[in-house]
């Protein structure tokens, strides 16, 4: 069988997510220090992600039953790529730790305006059998420009020997970028690619989600209450005298991990099944946690940490293509907005409850996290049909 063919439209969005993403990625890593500067950073570094993701959440949340009555969907996309774009360069002229919190803020709504709306057209804009290849072809360029963004700013600050606040400026450049390809390369389709079939699914026309998506919404965020994010994998390896110079480079191999597994692990799920393969995917993060518990020697432990990025590959074009999948095209803005906004706010109690274990014995923490990861899998292959 031959992989399909990915749309231009599919590309194009992914090359506004790679350039945006290389933007966020350049600022990123420089906010604890630039906080650090005001003082207390720590709190308001705390403050900036809690607040900021909340708001995100709460946005995305809105932006489903927009999405849905809106007649086109491209211009919600670029008001989202295009806030983002003004407010995080301007983080260069902040000069107390409120500044940051807000054009932080600003970032992430811009965030939570674009990615409900942005899901919903790559939905329409290829067939059915293809939505996990479109998704993790997505996935695949964002991640991309998470290993690019911190190079940049690596070869500008010590290549260049530029002022930090100058490289959060000239985050603007690829910034830009994005916002043109959005305008003049990503043409909306006046019609979805796939049309809906008739009477396919018995609760199409109901004003709520369909139960099936419902269901797999839940074992979704169970999945996500047992995760953590993968800043403790960094922390774990610096915890095994890992050199603490090495730590931004586990990052980028991870990120490169991911990007290199994206697209593989999509047209696999295209091919094989979507929800096997996404059995198989937490599975698979469920053993990586499992060893990554035990593991003693911090270079078979970042050896262990790049391999767990195909779990990426596998699982992160394949959850979007599930939901997709069962929900009918007009009610998509709603579920993908249900699944942004859940996964999110699943996030904060999640990585906190794997930080107190963590501080306890961090073979817990990841003990704890694989068994939860075994369980949703177990419940995603019982309760949601393929």
């Amino acid at each position: 069988m031959t992989s399909p063919k990915v749309p231009t439209i599919v590309k194009r969005l992914g090359l506004v997510s790679f350039f945006t993403d290389s933007a966020s990625e350049m600022i990123y890593p420089l906010l604890p220090a630039l906080l650090r500067s005001f003082g207390a950073a720590s709190v308001w570094l705390g403050a900036m992600e809690g607040l900021a993701e909340a708001i995100s959440s709460a946005v995305k949340w809105r932006m489903g039953t927009i999405t849905d009555r809106a007649p086109r969907k491209k211009p919600l996309v670029l008001a989202g790529y295009a806030l983002a774009t003004i407010a995080r360069p301007l983080i260069a002229f902040a000069s107390a730790g409120w500044h940051v919190l807000f054009l932080r803020t600003l970032d992430r709504t811009g965030k939570g305006i674009r990615g409900v709306p942005r899901d919903a057209l790559l939905a329409e804009s290829v067939a059915k059998e293809s939505y996990a290849t479109a998704f993790a072809f997505h996935r695949a360029l964002d991640n991309a420009g998470s290993v690019l963004g911190p190079i940049l700013a690596f070869a500008l600050l010590r290549g260049l020997e530029l002022p930090m606040r100058v490289v959060i400026m000239l985050a603007i450049v690829p910034g830009l970028v994005s916002v043109l390809v959005l305008v003049f390369g990503v043409h909306e389709p006046k019609a979805p690619v796939e049309k809906e079939e008739e009477n396919s699914e018995p609760e199409a026309n109901a004003s709520r989600l369909p139960a099936i998506a419902k269901r797999y919404l839940f074992v979704l965020t169970l999945f996500t209450l047992g995760s953590s994010a993968d800043s403790f994998l960094v922390l774990r390896a610096v915890d095994l005298k890992m050199p603490e110079e090495w730590a931004p480079l586990l990052w980028l191999a991870l990120s490169a991990s991911k990007a290199l597994s994206n697209v593989p692990g999509g047209r696999l799920a295209d091919r094989l099944g979507r929800k096997p393969v996404l059995v198989v995917a937490w599975l698979f993060y469920a053993i990586a946690y499992g060893i990554l518990g035990i593991v003693t020697d911090y270079r078979v432990f970042g050896g262990l940490v790049v391999l767990y990025g195909i779990y990426y590959g596998l699982s992160e074009g394949t959850e979007k293509a599930i939901l997709a999948e069962h929900t009918p095209r007009e009610m998509r803005g709603r579920a993908f907005a249900a699944m942004h906004a859940l996964v999110g706010l699943a996030v904060l109690p999640a990585n906190l409850f794997f930080g107190v274990l963590y501080e306890v014995n961090p073979t817990y923490a990841f003990g704890t996290s694989a068994l939860v990861a075994a369980g949703a899998a177990v419940l995603l292959g019982a309760i949601v049909r393929r």
